[in-house]
């Protein structure tokens, strides 16, 4: 199975719906705004195009009358030129304006016109009286005009498709993560290759060092260390050994790993991700919406721009073919093709950006919404902590020392499954032989050690045994730990106390949100003194306790009758309810899915320090949406006026050409821009 294989099969399969062609993005992998503009043409096409016209744009210069800087004269004289500039005009305009006439069709039958509009008809009314002159109306032609206005608005629309594909290819490279085949494991033990889509739930695969791993399952033998920053954006490569979970499109490191298939297909991890980039990518935007209504006013006043444009020069004595020249270059240069663009690609940018970083937008408008937070609600069990045990501390009574203590007792519990005695096995490293195991019912197990009988048990251990104990229980049991002794000869040598383990990400995930202006507040069901404990070490100032399931969205709901905008983060099916009523849910990927399919936002590496990155990255995503519709709109003000002549008799005027130069500057700029984004951590 070769490790770099691209798997195109399995990445066909996994974006079907999103064709790509291999290296041209199509249509469909744009917004939705996009789809309908560019319908029926890819990058390829507009290419193609370009390419074409701009061939035959240089037959019609060379034969055009009155070219800039040459005078009345043609640059090449010929009997019936004329007749030849409308035979290669009418190609390009059927040819080269094919595009923009169907976009005409579409924005008209849904009465939303837009750039298309002002294009195909500034290019038809070009054509049009320019045809006109040849067939006898009097006035002047401009055939190169229209040449180089259909080369640069073609040019305009291929780099812009080209940048939105950029910009777009999450869902590509997600697809091409998978590799080509599988070592899959036959009855009789033997290995054999083959294609993912023939893999199966419970299919054992094998996985050799530096390969991909090819579906999801779980680890059945071997061990190794598994790069997964591509699905998760987790840097650091994760050790698997048995029982572990893999994910499908993995990159595995130096050991040999069996696996049994757990999901494929469109029920994998990796399906599901692209789903949701595919989910976010496509939906609409609060801006969105206003650029749109923002386009259709701008193509409206286009077009009454152009005919009182018209109007006006006919008015003042100029010649139709002056006053034409005016009206087609006011329509070209308020397109609103740069506002069109400004939003969409923006959103894919920081989807994509999302993504990549292990952050599934999930809603857009939620999305949005994350700018606006100034409350963040955490569920503590699995969110800011990792809903598991873990040692912290280890109390010595006589002369053993705390590493001697903790070996004793993990040998012991190393043979429980308690989640209790699970934390002190994996808190030392140092083994000892256990003789005659056996559980106390209730209270712990015990064993016998090099000779010596060793107990690991709770305070009422020592209470049925009559043994005091050597310190103040109360002060072990502080913060809601629990406390667990270890005797040997039924003499207590040592205490250890536990508690549910705090994940490192939180406290920086805290101190950031704080620095960001954004109040935490933690919600748990545990006690009183256990939520203390917790606040007070993350330095969270407002907590909730003992809340039951039920009322997590109650609390969400009485957070935001204080005027703030609410943010709830949980992980499990009690907390659904509450991701549902806050104003942005955000789900720790880890947790259920009844959780991640509740929120806004998935966190796919369980990290709560992607929260303030969440905020941050919404901030600086609308931050990129109102700079390009500024963009986008603002040069409209000198430049319709421009082009309408108003510095005419300054000897200042712009050609339909040099319109749509200006225009397709416009609209890289907002590309470029967008496509800048970046977000400070």
């Amino acid at each position: 199975m070769p490790s770099a294989g691209r798997g195109d099969a399995t990445a066909s399969a996994l974006i079907m719906e999103h064709p790509a062609d291999h290296g041209e993005v199509h249509k469909s992998e744009h917004s939705g705004h996009d789809e309908g503009r560019h319908q029926g043409h890819s990058v390829a096409d507009f290419r193609y195009r370009f390419w074409v016209c701009l061939a035959l744009s240089v037959p019609v210069v060379l034969l055009s009358p009155q070219l800039p800087f040459f005078g009345a004269g043609r640059i090449i004289e010929m009997p019936g030129a004329d007749w030849v500039l409308l035979g290669i005009s009418s190609f390009l305009y059927v040819y080269g304006g094919r595009p923009f006439l169907l976009g005409l069709v579409r924005e008209l039958r849904s009465r939303t016109p837009g750039m298309m509009t002002l294009v195909a008809v500034a290019i038809t009314v070009a054509y049009t009286y320019s045809a006109a002159t040849v067939l006898g109306l009097e006035g002047m032609p401009f055939f190169w005009e229209l040449a180089t206005l259909i080369d640069i608005m073609l040019l305009g629309h291929w780099i812009e498709m080209r940048s939105v594909g950029e910009a777009s290819k999450a869902l590509e490279s997600l697809a091409m993560l998978m590799p080509a085949a599988a070592h899959r494991r036959a009855a009789d033990g033997s290995l054999e290759d083959v294609p993912l889509e023939e893999l199966a739930t419970d299919d054992v695969v094998v996985v050799r060092p530096g390969e991909k791993v090819p579906a999801d399952g779980s680890v059945i033998d071997g061990a190794s260390a598994v790069d997964e920053s591509m699905l998760t954006g987790e840097s650091l490569p994760v050790s698997k050994s048995p029982g572990d979970v893999v994910i499908g499109g993995a990159v595995n490191g130096e050991g040999a790993l069996e696996v049994s298939v757990t999901r494929t297909g469109e029920e994998s991890f990796l399906a599901q991700v692209i789903d949701l980039v595919r989910e976010a990518q496509s939906s609409k935007s609060k801006t969105q919406d206003l650029a749109d209504t923002a386009a259709m006013w701008l193509t409206l006043v286009a077009l009454v721009g152009g005919a009182s444009t018209l109007a006006v020069w006919m008015a003042l004595g100029e010649t139709l073919a002056f006053a034409m020249e005016r009206a087609v270059t006011v329509m070209v240069i308020a397109c609103p093709h740069a506002l069109g663009l400004a939003i969409p690609l923006v959103v894919a940018v920081s989807t994509a950006k999302g993504a990549k970083s292990g952050l599934l937008v999930r809603n857009r408008m939620a999305f949005e919404t994350a700018r606006l937070i100034d409350a963040v609600i955490l569920d503590k069990t699995g969110t800011l902590t990792q809903g598991r045990f873990g040692v912290q501390e280890v109390v010595a009574f006589g002369d053993r020392d705390r590493d001697e203590i903790l070996s004793l007792a993990a040998s012991i519990e190393e043979l429980s499954e308690h989640p209790i005695a699970r934390a002190i096995a994996d808190a030392s490293v140092e083994r000892r032989a256990v003789e005659e195991f056996a559980a106390i019912p209730g209270k712990g197990a015990r064993g016998r050690i090099a000779g010596l009988n060793v107990a690991v048990a709770s305070p009422g251990y020592l209470t049925e045994l009559g043994v005091a104990s050597p310190v103040d229980i109360a002060t072990l049991t502080d913060g809601g730990r629990t406390v667990v002794f270890v005797l040997v000869d039924d003499t207590p040598i040592g205490a250890i106390a536990l508690s549910d383990v705090i994940r490192p990400e939180s406290a920086r995930a805290i101190r950031r949100l704080t620095e960001m202006g954004v109040e935490t507040i933690m919600l748990t069901g545990d006690n009183a003194t256990v939520a203390k404990r917790v606040a007070e070490e993350l330095g969270i100032e407002r907590y909730f306790a003992e809340v039951l399931p039920a009322d997590k969205a109650a609390t969400v709901n009485k957070i935001r009758a204080e005027g703030k905008v609410v943010a709830m983060v949980g992980d499990g099916v009690n907390d659904a309810p509450a991701l549902a009523s806050a104003d942005v849910g955000i789900a720790i990927g880890a947790g259920t899915e009844v959780a991640v399919a509740t929120a806004d936002v998935v966190l796919v590496r369980s990290n709560p320090d992607d929260i303030p990155t969440i905020i941050a990255l919404s901030r600086a995503t609308y931050g990129k949406m109102i700079q390009n519709l500024i963009w986008a709109t603002g040069y409209n003000v000198i430049a319709i006026p421009l082009a309408a002549g108003v510095l005419a008799g300054a000897g200042i005027l712009l050609s339909p050409a040099v319109g749509g130069v200006l225009m397709s500057a416009s609209t890289v700029i907002v590309a470029v821009n967008a496509r800048n984004l970046t977000v400070r951590q």
